[in-house]
């Protein structure tokens, strides 16, 4: 009697492809890839069946569940036609099973989203000169194309791009809020995703629902927000305190330098000793940003971090390991007090989460605190226009958002009249000397 069952060939993966294996008898044994993932934490390998503890994995449980009867039924059916039975035959089946389209359909929303990551290198960017996409924007389709993937686990059907209509949003959107739990800025930018490759798609001359148009993004309101940054009197806390461990010394450098560069994680830790340079007797750090390719040159005005740029500068890491050290060198500097902040918490389904709640503060520092940390010391004390040249910021109403700030209309005023002033006795110097 032929046996159909499934299992995981690795455990390494946070992803695993579900394979389907059929024997025959006699060291007649075929296996192909289902077309669905799940992580190893939630498969249960004596049952070879998911665990039901959600409602993704029930479904998936159904769904392997229908294609073992359907495969057995084929089967008997072939059998009783004297149809070639092998790998092929099996690979046939699953597709019939789910009704699924050949890959080249590009109408197929993952198919779409894959094109683009496939052409990422070679398209051209709206508002940029040179071609391809960034490794951030690379990265954030794949990350959409995991989360469309999820959905239609949850849903059991592929999604075609003409079926992107009001109601198909309704459900996504609630499926993200409320299913998975995403944060609102998270959810939201699944949702700009969505409308990019449905444009991108349309561009193309692809049939997609008028209503992708319509696609409407949200984000956390300005009152929503919690950002958490280093003052100068914890960054001095920090460079005193000596770290118990090289790794944490090293963590602690990137640390210090990041919060006066005022760039992003994976464009700090590319900076060496060659982006450093003197002119006009001012240390200067050029930096190519890798979101928007802006090439940038921040002047450092701090002795202690030139000295550690030009004499000990940090060996280079991976951006995970320096989120996960800069967490132990505030924690050994002390930054215990309660702050409210989002938290990276793993549920009892062992599912990641960003929760919103009051931790020790240091348990709520990450790379990305040195830029905010940068532009918020420096607010106010540096002309805005020079900060945002630093930060890459194009938009003063974006920067300020960014660091939660609101234009204030009588401050700006009064740095105007002492720029005035400044201006005006700088101009009698010059004419007393002349």
């Amino acid at each position: 009697m032929a046996t159909v069952k499934f299992r995981l060939k690795s455990n390494a993966k946070k992803q695993n492809t579900i394979y389907v294996y059929m024997s025959l008898g006699r060291g007649n044994l075929f296996e192909v890839k289902t077309g669905f993932e799940i992580e190893p934490q939630d498969w249960q390998e004596k049952l070879s069946f998911p665990k039901q503890n959600t409602p993704e994995n029930k479904n998936l449980h159904s769904n392997l569940k229908k294609l073992e009867s359907f495969t057995h039924d084929s089967l008997n059916t072939a059998n009783s036609k004297g149809e070639l039975i092998d790998k092929f035959w099996l690979e046939r089946k699953i597709k019939e099973c789910f009704n699924r389209v050949e890959k080249k359909d590009s109408e197929i929303l993952v198919n779409h989203i894959q094109h683009i990551i496939d052409t990422a290198s070679t398209r051209k960017v709206k508002g940029r000169n040179g071609l391809g996409l960034s490794e951030s924007r690379i990265k954030g389709y794949k990350t959409f194309l995991g989360v469309i993937r999820a959905y239609q686990t949850k849903i059991g059907k592929t999604i075609r791009l003409t079926e992107i209509n009001h109601n198909f949003i309704d459900d996504f959107r609630r499926w993200m809020l409320i299913t998975k739990v995403f944060s609102l800025n998270y959810a939201g930018k699944q949702l700009d995703n969505l409308k990019a490759v449905c444009a991108d798609a349309e561009r193309m001359e692809i049939a997609v629902h008028p209503y992708s148009k319509n696609i409407e993004s949200f984000s956390e309101s300005d009152e929503d927000r919690h950002i958490v940054t280093l003052s100068f009197e914890e960054l001095r806390k920090i460079h005193a305190i000596e770290m118990p461990s090289k790794s944490l010394e090293n963590a602690k450098k990137w640390l210090l330098i990041g919060c006066e560069l005022g760039q992003r994680g994976e464009d700090l830790l590319k900076i060496s000793i060659n982006n450093c340079r003197y002119k006009d007797e001012l240390f200067l750090v050029d930096v190519l940003q890798q979101k928007g390719k802006k090439e940038v040159a921040v002047v450092i005005m701090n002795h202690e971090i030139i000295d550690l740029l030009e004499n000990k500068m940090p060996h280079r890491i991976s951006l995970q390991k320096l989120n996960k050290y800069i967490k132990e060198v505030c924690k050994e500097a002390g930054l215990v007090v309660l702050t409210e902040g989002y938290k990276i918490t793993v549920d009892p389904n062992g599912v990641k989460r960003k929760t919103l709640g009051t931790y020790p503060k240091w348990e709520l520092i990450a790379s990305h605190s040195f830029r905010r940390s940068y532009a918020t010391n420096y607010y106010k004390k540096i002309p805005t226009a020079i900060l945002m040249t630093s930060t890459g910021h194009s938009r003063e109403s974006t920067f300020l958002k960014y660091i939660n700030k609101q234009v204030d209309k009588d401050d700006n005023a009064k740095m105007f009249s002492l720029y005035y002033k400044q201006m005006n006795e700088d101009s009698n110097y010059e004419n007393n000397e002349n």
